[in-house]
């Protein structure tokens, strides 16, 4: 089936666009599992804008240039920033019950930032921000959602009946989850949103699906990619051995909280920071590891008992009320954190108008390297982000229509060489040893070696992949395990090529930072 617009994703970044398409074009969005089983329902804190009076575009510029450790493109910091103020302003419209009323929306502050700017939803923005983009796409006739659907690899000219070496993009190949069966989702222009890589690691604050889908499928493609190095490790997530990936939003340290040492109850941040727990997310994280290596810690604790019960349960309740389950009382007692990678910061180019390299590809959201977030994220500026880039692809789009040509025939997906799988365990066995190598030796802090035995066993385990996916049917274990092998390759190689510590990638051997700062960018 021929679409207007195939959109790969169903978070903040791809319902933006599917949206903004859709009082023109015919949109499909594609989902891996659910619908709202994206990064974007997961996002506790907020969205970053300049809203307050005594706040500036300037401001919130120079917050995110600082945390970008100068490696952001000041024209994306810029555009993206001073479009702030309409993005929220349009999820109002679309009933985002954002805190506060009217033009007096509450404020509050997270590390980095040296003002309140972050726009939320209690401790639950990006739930609600997903809930009111999905209902508002589900009632759109012009938008079809797809859920169950994972993506094998794009469509180019190499796909056509007629061959061509043409890079032109056409849409995507995808399995259905439930039946297997692989379809051509054919269409004249394509958004990839199909977030971030967290999943490379063996502590991370992402979701299931994370596994570099987008970033992966546009490398195979031809689309360069950039950054891959700077992965974003939350500085707390909750350390508790049967619940996973439970985050404790930035905004906890925002309204007052403080990290202590679990034994002697000492505040070690000061030691580390003149800004204390409001230092950013790489200083904060490199913080925690170093108490939790030299002392032999498991965790480190994070106390916001000071604050009044009231106060804490008012501005908390999500993740209150999840503790509580668990037997911790935070009113009363601190939370045991430890940090786990939470935002790849890198992936495939884009331009200001959320062009990719490729001819009919755009892309938006984590799986991008727009030139905003530099070599360290700034809390709550990944949701917008989303929805300034998913604007942008949608408009540009819309401009450029008349010159994008209709697809040519394109050939089915071929299973006639490939037989189903008698041993699932090797998925297991290889997805286990990436996320635990890449948390070993591409974790918070590096070393040349460490990097280097990285390499060595992506190259091992690639082999074994490639030979594996060339016997079997696809499922959606194996396309992640491939498109998460490939993104581990694509972090450790950007990692080695980068011989400084900047932002979020701090190495043993070369522990200063250059006078310039490069993006570190891979060519197919």
């Amino acid at each position: 089936m021929i679409h207007d617009v195939l959109i790969i994703g169903s978070g903040a970044a791809g319902l933006t666009a599917a949206l903004a398409l859709a009082e023109t074009r015919k949109v499909l969005v594609l989902a891996k599992g659910s619908l709202t089983g994206g990064s974007t329902a997961w996002a506790q804190g907020g969205i970053a804008a300049v809203l307050d009076t005594g706040d500036t575009f300037e401001n919130h510029i120079r917050d995110t240039m600082v945390a970008g450790a100068g490696l952001n493109r000041r024209e994306t910091v810029e555009y993206v920033i001073e479009q702030a103020p309409g993005s929220i302003q349009r999820l109002v419209d679309l009933g985002v019950p954002f805190n506060g009323t009217g033009s007096d929306l509450h404020l509050t502050r997270e590390g980095g930032h040296s003002h309140r700017r972050i726009v939320h939803v209690d401790d639950a923005t990006g739930w609600a921000v997903q809930e009111a983009l999905l209902n508002a796409a589900m009632a759109h006739d012009n938008i079809t959602l797809l859920p169950g659907r994972a993506c094998i690899d794009l469509i180019t000219g190499r796909n056509a009946e007629r061959y061509s070496g043409s890079g032109r993009i056409w849409g995507a190949y995808a399995a259905d989850e439930s039946t297997g069966k692989v379809e051509a989702h054919v269409a004249r222009a394509t958004i990839l949103a199909a977030g971030g890589a967290g999943r490379c690691y063996r502590f991370s604050t992402a979701p299931r699906g994370a596994t570099g889908d987008g970033i992966a499928m546009a490398w195979r493609a031809g689309a360069r990619v950039a950054n891959m190095e700077f992965m974003q490790f939350h500085p707390t997530c909750l350390y508790n051995l049967e619940v996973k990936n439970f985050l404790i939003t930035e905004a906890v340290r925002g309204e007052g909280g403080h990290l202590l040492h679990p034994e002697t109850g000492r505040r070690f941040m000061p030691d580390y920071d003149e800004r204390g727990e409001l230092a950013p997310r790489d200083i904060v994280a490199r913080a925690i590891d170093d108490q939790i290596k030299r002392y032999g810690l498991d965790f480190v604790n994070l106390d916001i008992s000071h604050r009044p019960p009231e106060f804490v349960r008012e501005h908390f309740p999500t993740i209150h009320d999840k503790l509580l389950g668990l037997g911790i009382d935070m009113t009363r007692q601190p939370i045991p954190v430890v940090p786990a990678q939470h935002y790849t910061c890198g992936g495939v180019i884009v331009d200001l108008d959320a062009r990719t390299d490729l001819p009919g590809l755009w892309a938006a959201g984590e799986c991008t390297e727009s030139g905003l977030h530099g070599a360290n994220r700034l809390a709550s500026n990944s949701l917008l982000e989303c929805f300034v880039f998913g604007e942008a692809a949608a408009r540009d789009i819309n401009s450029c229509w008349t010159d994008l040509d209709e697809p040519p025939a394109i050939r089915e997906w071929d299973e006639s060489r490939v037989t189903h799988s008698d041993e699932e365990v090797v998925i297991k066995q290889n997805w286990t040893e990436i996320r635990r190598f890449m948390w070993n030796y591409v974790g918070i802090v590096r070393s040349t070696k460490r990097l280097e035995r990285a390499a060595r066993r992506i190259d091992l385990l690639g082999r074994e992949i490639d030979e594996y996916y060339g016997a079997f049917r696809v499922t959606t274990d194996l396309i992640e395990l491939r498109n998460l092998h490939q993104c581990a390759e694509l972090i450790v190689r950007s990692a080695l090529s980068r011989h400084e510590s900047r932002g979020l990638h701090f190495t043993l051997d070369y522990p200063e930072t250059d006078p310039v700062a490069r993006d570190t960018v891979l060519v197919p």
